[in-house]
């Protein structure tokens, strides 16, 4: 039973691995079925005449399609496969001059995908570098002589101006165009560009310049009022300063003790705030002679 058992596996194991394959491939070259994959097509041409298209991705009998010359085709016939995934194609730098005579630069970014196979085989050798080079030219017939303002703001309106000049000449060589954007505006000559590189530096420089007086000046008017108003305060403190010395003067000649008091103890402390000299003579000495002879001293 586990010989029986291993020998029908082996034989399943090589019809799968060797004879399964076979049978299938021996099926396709009699053109009874045909695997188209995702985003592809199949053109099928037999004697220089195009006999079928399959454009839908999966499982397709040629036989009804085809009828009896699907068996000749894979033998005396070519099938064309056709890429129909989107493509991406970017033209740098197409030269363009503006109304006032720039030379401008314009990058071109564009989508196409094969949207009809047959189209896209035959009625053009070179289908890809004819709309690539209708890309370019259709870019500066469309934008020439636009003013220079416009063409660096109004990239949209640029965008669809080049897309609707395109379209009917890449259906016609099977292509359906996507997107197209104007990606880059810039300037050609790099004398000019230098040109208003300093342009824009001296005028940023002024600016700049500009702001910084403006704030100086209004520190300025800021600090003069505020020293015009400190100037004022300080003015009304000194006017006020003898009144109110005078009447705490008045109210201390009240009192005569209190007065003499206060004057000896200002005097005394003017005294010891100067840079004059104090000698103290003991009591009882005679000081007319010996007063003089100190103060020369001195």
């Amino acid at each position: 039973m586990t010989a029986s058992l291993f020998l029908g596996l082996l034989i399943g194991f090589i019809f799968a691995a060797v004879a399964m394959p076979l049978f299938l491939g021996a099926l396709r070259l009699l053109g009874v079925y045909a695997v188209v994959d995702e985003s592809t097509a199949r053109v099928y041409v037999l004697f220089g005449r195009v006999l079928g298209v399959l454009d839908e991705p999966g499982l397709h009998w040629l036989w009804p399609r085809l009828g009896i010359k699907a068996v000749m085709v894979n033998w005396l016939g070519t099938c064309h496969v056709v890429d129909k995934r989107i493509d991406q194609v970017y033209l740098r730098s197409q030269p363009v001059n503006s109304e006032e005579g720039a030379p401008m630069g314009i990058g071109v970014w564009y989508e196409m995908a094969i949207s009809d196979p047959v189209a896209y085989l035959f009625r053009n050798t070179d289908p890809r570098g004819s709309l690539r080079a209708n890309v370019g030219n259709t870019t500066v017939r469309v934008l020439s002589n636009m003013k220079l303002s416009d063409m660096m703001e109004t990239r949209h309106a640029m965008s669809l101006a080049v897309r609707s000049e395109i379209s009917p000449k890449a259906q016609e060589w099977g292509y359906r165009l996507g997107s197209v954007y104007i990606r880059k505006v810039h300037f050609r000559d790099l004398g000019m560009t230098r040109q208003i590189e300093e342009k824009v530096v001296n005028r940023l420089r002024q600016v700049t310049s500009a702001i910084r007086q403006d704030g100086a000046n209004q520190v300025s008017l800021i600090r003069n009022a505020a020293e015009r108003q400190a100037a004022v305060e300080f003015a009304k403190a000194a006017a006020l300063r003898p009144n109110i010395v005078g009447e705490a003067l008045r109210e201390i000649m009240i009192e005569p003790q209190v007065s003499d008091s206060l004057f000896s103890l200002l005097e005394a402390q003017r005294i010891l705030e100067g840079e004059g000299h104090v000698v103290l003579l003991p009591e009882g000495v005679r000081t007319e002679a010996l007063a003089p002879l100190l103060a020369s001293k001195l």
